[in-house]
């Protein structure tokens, strides 16, 4: 009993917790660069529905992919618990807004569970894992999935629509 007591307190955290909706979700450590509070947004026309805009971020232009619209939730006034999680795709960030970002924990196989097939569309939901974590379910994302909607943006182009930047 106390060797298991060492094992699970001497678990690396390898997930970066995180709220959308009522929903707990998580995300793997070593693809999280940041978590800040939002910051001013650059709308762009014939985006995808779930890139919200682009941001200056630490002179980077970031698109930013609302969770709750990738989701099909719907949308809510940021509140004082809105973060946004700079996340690494494809060796460039991208801004994922999330309600409120609960914890950074570790998860091993013992609360490992299968990922559940709901049929059409499993692909694109973008769940790469499932974990049982202080009784309840966390829905680990496959950011790339997730994040698909920022890759076909060019960035490359974009630079010149946020003030202050330049092509």
């Amino acid at each position: 009993m106390e060797g298991e007591a060492r094992q699970r307190s001497g678990r690396s955290k390898n997930l970066v917790g995180f709220e959308v909706g009522d929903v707990r979700y998580a995300a793997e450590i070593l693809r999280v660069r940041e978590i800040i509070n939002p910051l001013s947004l650059v709308a762009l026309p014939h985006a995808p529905r779930a890139v919200v805009g682009v941001a200056d971020h630490r002179g980077e232009v970031v698109p930013v992919v609302d969770l709750r619209l990738r989701f099909g939730l719907p949308t809510v006034e940021p509140t004082r618990r809105t973060k946004w999680i700079i996340v690494e795709v494809d060796q460039r960030s991208v801004g994922l807004v999330v309600d409120g970002v609960t914890e950074v924990f570790g998860a091993g196989d013992p609360e490992s569970r299968d990922v559940p097939e709901l049929g059409v569309g499993d692909a694109a939901r973008g769940i790469a894992a499932v974990y049982k974590h202080e009784d309840r379910l966390v829905f680990v994302l496959d950011l790339d999935r997730v994040a698909a909607p920022a890759e076909a943006l060019d960035m490359s182009q974009l630079s010149s629509m946020i003030p202050g930047e330049e092509a």
